[in-house]
């Protein structure tokens, strides 16, 4: 089978039978053409797929990697790949994948962004709880930084989502896994001001969401990421502003205080106790910024 006609194969099977979105599918199409460009560079003609093996393949990141492409990119453009040669084999076309032993190069994981406690107070006393919009802002990121929610999470909520006597929420999460998540007297008091001002927000009797626009309609995920961006503006220096980021600070800030990893994983929602343990590394990160600027006799070795 030629390379064209594998690739148009592959094209038209992740469009009818997986159902990947345009965007996926001209990602996957781009990841194709740089591998045809690459084997065109040695071959006179361009091998058929049965031709192509693992030796051949080996360069191929080099190659990549030459043309200035940052790792992340090139970690895509190999998943692509490795998508097209399985297909290959699953549909026969192929007896064996020569792409199965590419390894991509690891990519540095970056420490999430989160608020020092001083900037999380300084935010939150920042709105102005006498107007609806200002109330419901509040509410939203008293629950964000109080309950570690992810802003889809939050924003799913329905008004008899929070339990006001038990002082906590049950959640939807990711894979509709649910979880029950403690929520703070804080965030119980800014509900209180908020949710009789739903009505000024145009919510009406039947509508349950907790959170909704200035048309009474569910509050959308691009209208809250406005709402906390612009809220941080002036309250930290950190590039990242968003939702997420009361998130990470929630979880930073609770094992900053000697709270059990495995409990606030659970609080999370995180799948394995191994995504938490990047707050961990948050905390040393800032323990050690605080002895060298503390200790007159501060010089830790790199770490």
């Amino acid at each position: 089978m030629t390379f064209a006609e594998a690739r148009e194969h592959f094209l038209q099977y992740c469009a009818s039978e997986r159902g990947y979105s345009v965007y996926t599918q001209d990602r996957y199409a781009h990841s194709l053409n740089f591998l045809e460009q690459y084997l065109r560079e040695d071959e006179t003609e361009l091998p058929d797929v049965e031709d192509i093996s693992l030796q051949s393949l080996r360069p191929f990141l080099g190659w990549l990697h030459d043309r200035g492409l940052a790792k992340k990119t090139l970690r895509l453009h190999l998943s692509a790949v490795q998508s097209f040669f399985r297909f290959l084999c699953s549909k026969q076309f192929l007896r064996s994948n020569p792409a199965v032993s590419l390894h991509a190069p690891r990519v540095e994981k970056k420490l999430p962004s989160f608020l020092q406690a001083h900037e999380v107070k300084s935010l939150l006393e920042g709105f102005d709880r006498e107007s609806p919009e200002g109330s419901r802002n509040a509410a939203l990121a008293e629950l964000l930084y109080g309950s570690g929610l992810r802003i889809s999470e939050a924003l799913q909520l329905n008004v008899d989502s929070i339990d006001r006597t038990n002082g906590r929420v049950r959640v939807l999460g990711k894979g509709k896994k649910q979880r029950v998540v403690p929520v703070g007297s804080a965030c119980l008091r800014a509900l209180d001001e908020y949710l009789p001002q739903r009505i000024a927000l145009g919510a009406k009797a039947e509508q349950q969401a907790l959170f909704v626009d200035g048309r009474g309609r569910r509050l959308s995920a691009s209208q809250a990421w406005s709402i906390i961006h612009t809220a941080m503006q002036g309250i930290t220096e950190s590039t990242q502003k968003s939702p997420h980021v009361l998130r990470h600070s929630f979880a930073t800030h609770l094992l900053d205080n000697g709270a059990d990893i495995q409990a606030v994983s659970e609080m999370l929602g995180h799948a394995s106790l191994s995504t938490t343990q990047v707050y961990t590394h948050v905390s040393v990160e800032r323990l050690k910024e605080a002895y060298k600027q503390a200790h007159p006799k501060a010089d830790l070795p790199n770490s």
